[in-house]
């Protein structure tokens, strides 16, 4: 199994599909499919762990949106541990990150933007006139809601408390 593993060129066809199916949202890029067609030879069972683990590394590598010296390191560590990849399929990952590095961030940028425009903003700022903790009355807390998106409306309330540091968000979507 090793040894198909091991080829640049299925390594490569493998890390196309995995970027079809999760970043460009091609749902027909399936296991069997990239099994069948890349590494015939290898068992599904072979497969699903080399392929659980260049979809994590893919991932990982995406959404921390690494820049050519962060997936050097990410790499060269992912080859030193044990379970790890070769240095062969880390050449084939950094070479094929570094040519579509801009496309799959594009990609995640447009999944995460409802919309590019922000259609309303209201803050206030509250004190807090009960808590469990008796040092914690009194204590401002800023409210800010934003409206972002078309008229379905997505509303987002954010709150920040001065003094111990509180943060909660609310998100309702109504599309």
């Amino acid at each position: 199994m090793a040894a198909e593993l091991e080829s640049s060129k299925c390594l490569s066809g493998l890390l196309s599909g995995l970027a079809q199916d999760t970043f460009y949202g091609h749902p027909g890029i399936t296991e069997e499919l990239l099994r069948s067609q890349l590494y015939p030879e290898v068992s599904l069972e072979e497969f699903r762990p080399f392929l659980a683990k260049m979809k994590g590394i893919l991932k990982s590598i995406a959404y921390a949106d690494m820049d050519f010296n962060q997936l050097e390191a990410f790499l060269t560590a992912q080859t030193k541990k044990q379970g790890g990849i070769t240095s062969e399929q880390a050449a084939v990952i950094s070479k094929f990150w570094k040519s579509h590095k801009t496309k799959i961030r594009e990609s995640l940028m447009n999944q995460s933007c409802w919309d590019r425009g922000l259609r309303g903003l209201s803050w206030r700022v509250d004190g807090k006139s009960q808590s469990r903790h008796s040092a914690q009355i009194h204590t401002p807390v800023a409210i800010m809601e934003l409206e972002i998106g078309r008229s379905g409306q997505i509303f987002l309330d954010l709150r920040w408390g001065c003094g111990p540091i509180t943060f909660i968000a609310h998100c309702n979507l109504k599309i």
